[in-house]
């Protein structure tokens, strides 16, 4: 099975990776993993006035804080996964990524806010739902 895993190196990737090591049926090397983070697009002027150069490698490196950890969890666990790093509408992108790679799951962690916090926040997960034509497993 091929599972996206969507990580934001929040609280609830911890919880969404702790989630994982306990449910054997997911954590197994006979799967194919891909941990994604999505950074959210520096405006417009800031990229102007930094460069190309300097913009990609904020971006990279970024990405890089959010993933290795997460790939060095699953290296713990026998289980060695790919890296993405993407840049753009976190929910939109997430969902993108998901179809485009044909994954058979997508994991994420969840910030579980109240419908009053969804309706004036909005919610990544809501729009991953939306947009992806994938299973989606949230972890609370």
């Amino acid at each position: 099975m091929k599972i996206l895993l969507a990580v934001d190196g929040s609280p609830y990737t911890k919880k969404m990776l702790a989630y994982l090591a306990t449910h054997e049926e997911l954590l197994a090397g006979t799967h194919e993993y891909t941990a994604l983070t999505v950074q959210p697009q520096l405006p417009a002027r800031a990229r102007a006035a930094l460069g190309k150069e300097v913009v990609d490698a904020y971006y990279a490196e970024e990405g890089e804080k959010v993933v290795g950890p997460v790939c060095k969890f699953l290296a713990r666990h026998g289980v060695e996964a790919k890296r993405i790093v993407k840049v753009g509408p976190v929910g939109d992108t997430i969902a993108k990524v998901a179809d485009a790679g044909k994954f058979d799951l997508l994991v994420m962690g969840t910030h579980g806010h109240g419908a009053l916090g969804k309706l004036v926040m909005g919610s990544v997960s809501t729009q991953v739902l939306a947009n992806s034509q994938v299973p989606v497993l949230l972890v609370r």
